[in-house]
């Protein structure tokens, strides 16, 4: 049985360069998604969202290997981060950021699938966020992205970078910050971790 590898698939979303800024068109692909507000280092939303996203990705997994016949690497954890107030998101105030916690599912996947999945995590596991995550579509379009390299702490440059490119290729910042984190910190040493820094834009009016 072959195994579907959603990251090759989608190479030029999910492997940017980390030497140069690049443009992509982002399509619609769907999501387990979950929102909460904290800081995710300390936050027991976030781990109990992580925890709810991985239970439900792998008993899905399973089931489409098992039931569909069909096999697949289960995708990279990712998040959308804002705040109320954007000084704060900037400064790293992260006690009042907000957050969905996310991971995409391949298009075979469907929403009968989703709730028999979700009925067999709740009778195995029952994380405490199960029922506040979603599945549903979710689109980007144009934005703008590259990949970082190194620590979590150390994305503002980076990010800084991103921006700059943006404006200098013509384009305002619109919607939510995008992170796709492409290495597992329990595992990874820090220097080593890599991340896809995506902000979707718009072309400047005026």
């Amino acid at each position: 049985m072959a195994k579907l590898d959603l990251k090759k698939q989608y190479r030029e979303l999910y492997g940017p360069s980390a030497k140069e800024c690049s443009i992509v068109d982002v399509p619609e692909l769907s999501f387990l998604m979950i929102d909460g507000a904290g800081d995710p280092n300390t936050a027991d939303a976030y781990r109990e969202a992580l925890e709810a996203l991985y239970a439900m990705s792998y008993t899905l997994k399973f089931f489409s290997k098992n039931e569909l016949k069909v096999d697949y690497v289960v995708m990279a954890l990712e998040g959308l981060w804002w705040a109320d107030d954007m000084e704060s998101f900037t400064r790293g105030d992260k006690s009042s950021w907000q957050w969905t916690a996310m991971i995409m599912q391949p298009d075979h996947i469907t929403d009968g699938h989703v709730a028999t999945a979700r009925e067999d995590v709740r009778r195995k596991k029952d994380p405490v966020a199960l029922d506040r995550m979603r599945f549903e579509p979710f689109t980007e379009g144009l934005s703008v992205q590259i990949m970082h390299l190194g620590p979590y702490a150390e994305e503002a440059p980076t990010i800084a970078r991103l921006h700059r490119f943006a404006a200098d290729s013509g384009y305002d910042l619109r919607d939510k910050h995008h992170e796709i984190y492409l290495g597992d910190p329990r595992r990874t040493a820090p220097e080593r971790l890599r991340t896809v820094i995506r902000q979707p834009v718009m072309a400047t009016s005026g």
